[in-house]
């Protein structure tokens, strides 16, 4: 075993840097018997790896190799088997259970001696010993790493490196160290004995010196005992004075604890009167105000641009002061209450003074503006005008008044607006009904006299206008200026009147009305609408500003949650002085306060637009054409503006209404088409709806141009269309005086040209099935009419090529009584060339009396019929030459012939 031991450390661990501690000869259990070594290594470097290694000699050789490697670490039992009876039988449970039976049960208790000590030694790890004796699990010295010398690789020292190791090589240091004793005892090696004697008188010699050392070194000692006697009484001394000192200082430490007392009062005191000046200081600065602001708030000039200023800032003051954040205990004090409750009543009155203000400056600007009314009124009631007159002269340019002075002035007041809001939002809320009564009663007036200036102008002279509804108003403007709120109630009720009267208006043809009737009616349209949406939105931004609708500002000069200043200035309230009695709100609420606001001032201008609508559909129905472009624009461009806005609101709303007007005009055309009646009498040429989709077409493409709604128009296109392909067919069907094909063809002609000409996108495909339907139906017409010139011949050719399709061939054919070479020639003998001229003749005018001059497709005709005769001729050639071979039978007239007679008689017509 020792010199396999030697071989494996030489041929294998060696080369590793492993130094082989135990091994045992096994093989495993239940099995073949296959024996191989396991092997307990150490590594010769830091930090040390303890391995079991499993060993086993080669196939094919007497050398060895490693087979498999495990780290003791991972080693969770030995099992042993038996620890009382000998059993080379015994388990290593690593990663799984490795059953191992050993040559001898001495080499197994040596190799799990091994194990044991290496674990001890290296890994201090539990791992389970089962079954094993107790004599074979001994402690090792703990001797730690360190005290190992890094000469010798962390070898096994003492006696149990030599239970752990029956045979060591020496290493370098080792083999040196012998060489030099041996040389210095050259006889060491013939004569054992002496070399031991020699060593040991040597060992003998170093421990006398030890002992002498020893006995000199105890004189020594008895030096230092007396020396510490010594200091232990020096600390004595040392000791006994300090205690003195002690109670001398206890008299001194009494006297300063009483004066660090006095000191703690008094600086108490010093901060108290600090803490007390800060907080007065702090009342007077921020719930002090001045007395101007006062005399500013109790009595300010609100007409001069000076007094708005001065009371806008006393306002302000005002709020601030209280709005501020009062620390805890101040609103019991008797002088703040005094203070708020003064700071309330001046809120109170100012608040009172300048909501009546506000609502005299919107009754003095509403009583001007209708005082300017009546005047007008009265002058041509006196005057003896009616009232269309009197707006068509003071209307020359149709425009709205403009109110930007009016709301330059109530601007000033947006800040105090913006403070009533903030302070008392009943009385805020009130000047907002009263404005919006006063503003809305003016605005109605004004607009109302625009839209009837408008409705003169598209229906030209009053006479006109009586046409379509428009009369002259019999009430008259009466009462005096104190009773303007009942004159204002009174013509509105009168202009309402007008309003609906409208709706009886009947209705005029498109035809009536030529281009320029249209393009007036589209500017003036234009130019309401263009009117229309800088008003709304002038007064949609001032009621914005006015009344503080689109955010909630903090006021200037108040004092923040999150702004403290330096000196410890306050923190505002969270919830201010006022109270919550008015939740603010959010800004999508006041978004919708704002449209209700618009709504309510504008109310007339939906109902107006409608009824002006409905007037220009009336006057002519392809005005919706001009409506829906115009409308779409500006409701496109008030959407980009703000989408949710009352103008884009409203005129979103109108343009529904004008979208039902439009397909209402489809709808309109589409019926026409089908209560088209034609004459019987009378050739039917291109009918009216196919003229009529021209002319539609042609206006909406001039009108449509780079229009945003083109959606629209390509769906009423597609209805159009496909009305008059149906309708066209329903006509050719039912026509009498011509024929179907000629219908069909002229009037599919005209649709393509159209579509042709006008490049209509979406109606690429029915363009191409009119071409298609034209040449079919020309192609139609032009076979039916060539069978009647030649009409026995061509009965006759029909037989013969109903013979061949029954299976006759054709050069037998001649052999049939019906058709033998005789009756070939009596056919052709009667189509002469003569008779055959003055059947195309004939043809030619039959074609002319069916065919319109509208279209001018005579010629376009006339030659499709040469080509077709030519090809029949051909045809007709072609089967004598097959069916009667060699008989030299012709035809009385050639191509040549043909030619000269059609171009002959196109040219005589």
């Amino acid at each position: 075993m020792t010199a396999i031991k030697h071989a494996l450390q030489r041929d294998i661990f060696t080369p590793n840097d492993e130094r082989l501690l135990s091994i045992v000869n096994v093989c495993k259990a239940g099995k073949k018997k296959k024996n191989c070594f396991l092997c307990a290594t150490v590594t010769t470097e830091r930090p040390v790896q303890v391995n079991v290694v499993k060993v086993k000699k080669s196939d094919k050789g007497d050398f060895y190799k490693r087979q498999t490697a495990w780290a003791l670490r991972d080693l969770a039992v030995v099992d042993a088997k038996d620890a009382n009876k000998e059993n080379p039988e015994f388990d290593l449970h690593f990663e799984k259970v490795y059953k191992w039976v050993a040559s001898s049960t001495a080499e197994k208790n040596t190799f799990i001696s091994c194990i044991w000590k290496l674990n001890q030694r290296y890994l201090r790890k539990k791992i389970e010993f089962v079954n094993v004796s107790s004599q074979l699990l001994e402690e090792l010295p703990k001797v730690t790493e360190e005290s190992v010398p890094s000469g010798e690789n962390q070898s096994v020292t003492g006696g149990d490196e030599e239970s752990l190791d029956e045979y060591q090589e020496l290493n370098a240091r080792e083999e040196q160290d012998i060489e030099i004793m041996m040389d210095g005892c050259e006889y060491a090696i013939s004569n054992a004995e002496a070399f031991a004697e020699k060593l040991s008188s040597e060992l003998q010699v170093l421990d006398g010196a030890n002992i002498q050392s020893i006995m000199a070194s105890e004189k020594q000692v008895n030096i230092l005992m007396q020396l510490l006697d010594e200091a232990l009484k020096e600390v004595d001394e040392i000791e006994h004075k300090l205690s003195s000192y002690e109670e001398m200082l206890q008299s001194v430490k009494e006297q300063m604890d009483h004066i660090s007392q006095s000191n703690d009062l008094i600086q108490l005191s010093n901060t108290n009167n600090m803490k007390l000046l800060e907080e007065i200081e702090f009342l007077v600065n921020y719930l002090d105000l001045s007395k101007g602001h006062i005399k500013a708030l109790t009595d300010g000039d609100l007409s001069s641009s000076k007094g708005i200023e001065a009371c806008t800032n006393a306002a302000e003051a005002l709020l601030q002061c209280m709005n501020v954040a009062l620390r805890p205990g101040h609103d019991e004090l008797q002088a703040v209450q005094q203070q708020q409750q003064q700071f309330k009543d001046l809120r109170e009155q100012f608040a009172r003074r300048l909501a009546n203000h506000l609502n005299n400056v919107f009754v003095q600007q509403f009583t001007q503006t209708l005082t300017l009314h009546y005047r007008r009124a009265s002058y041509h009631s006196v005057s003896g005008h009616d009232q269309s007159s009197t707006l068509a002269q003071h209307s020359a340019e149709l425009t709205l008044p403009k109110h930007l002075p009016f709301h330059r002035d109530l601007l000033r007041y947006a800040k105090l607006m913006e403070w009533l809001k903030n302070t008392d939002r009943e009385k805020y809320e009130g000047l907002n009904k009263n404005y919006v009564d006063y503003i809305s009663r003016l605005y109605e007036r004004e607009i109302k006299e625009f839209f009837e200036v408008a409705k003169i102008k598209m229906t030209g002279t009053s006479k006109e206008g009586k046409k379509f509804g428009l009369h002259g108003s019999s009430g008259k403007l009466t009462g005096s200026t104190s009773s303007l709120n009942k004159l204002s109630v009174q013509g509105s009720g009168n202009r309402r009147s007008q309003s609906s009267s409208l709706l009886d208006m009947g209705n005029m043809s498109a035809s009536d009305l030529d281009v320029a009737d249209r393009t007036k009616f589209d500017k003036i349209f234009e130019q309401v609408l263009s009117e229309l949406e800088p008003l709304c939105l002038a007064e949609q931004d001032f009621i914005s500003k006015f009344f503080k609708l689109q955010q909630n500002p903090a006021l200037p000069g108040s004092v923040t949650a999150d702004s403290t200043d330096i000196d410890g200035g306050p923190l505002s309230r969270q919830h201010n002085l006022l109270g919550d009695r008015h939740s603010v709100p959010s800004e999508k609420e006041e978004t919708g306060v704002i449209r209700s606001m618009m709504i309510k001032v504008f109310r007339c201008i939906e109902p107006e637009l409608n009824n002006l609508i409905s007037l220009g559909d009336k006057i002519d129905s392809f005005n919706s054409l001009y409506m829906l472009v115009k409308m779409s624009h500006h409701v496109w461009t008030a959407e980009n503006v703000d989408p949710a806005s009352f103008l884009s609101t409203t005129l979103g709303n109108v343009l529904v209404t004008v979208k039902r007007n439009f397909d209402k005009c489809i709808l309109n055309q589409v019926k026409q088409m089908e209560e088209v009646k034609i004459s019987k009498k009378s050739k039917v040429g291109i009918l009216p709806f196919v003229s009529g989709f021209e002319e539609f077409a042609e206006l909406a493409e001039s009108i449509f141009r780079n229009a945003e709604r083109r959606g629209d128009l390509d769906k009423a296109y597609t209805k159009l269309i496909r009305a008059v392909y149906n309708n066209v067919e329903k006509v050719a069907n039912e026509s009498q005086k011509t024929p179907r094909d000629v219908v069909m063809m002229e009037n599919f002609h005209h649709i393509f040209s159209t579509l042709s000409r006008l490049k209509i996108a979406c109606l690429e495909t029915e363009r191409r099935e009119a071409k298609h339907k034209y040449t079919e139906h020309l192609q139609s017409y032009v076979i039916y009419s060539l069978g009647q010139p030649l009409e026995k011949l061509n009965h006759f050719f029909e037989g013969i090529e109903a013979r061949v399709a029954q299976g006759i061939r054709e050069e037998e054919v001649s052999y049939q009584l019906a058709f033998n070479k005789q009756e070939l020639r009596k056919v052709i003998k009667e189509y002469p060339g003569k008779e055959v001229k003055k059947g195309l003749d004939n043809l030619y005018k039959k074609v002319d009396k069916h065919l319109c001059e509208e279209e001018n497709l005579l010629q376009v005709m006339w030659h499709s019929m040469q080509d077709e005769f030519i090809r029949q001729y051909k045809h007709f050639e072609g089967l004598i030459a097959r069916c009667y071979p060699g008989s030299g039978i012709t035809m009385e007239f050639t191509i040549q012939d043909i030619l000269e007679y059609f171009s002959s008689i196109a040219q005589s017509h």
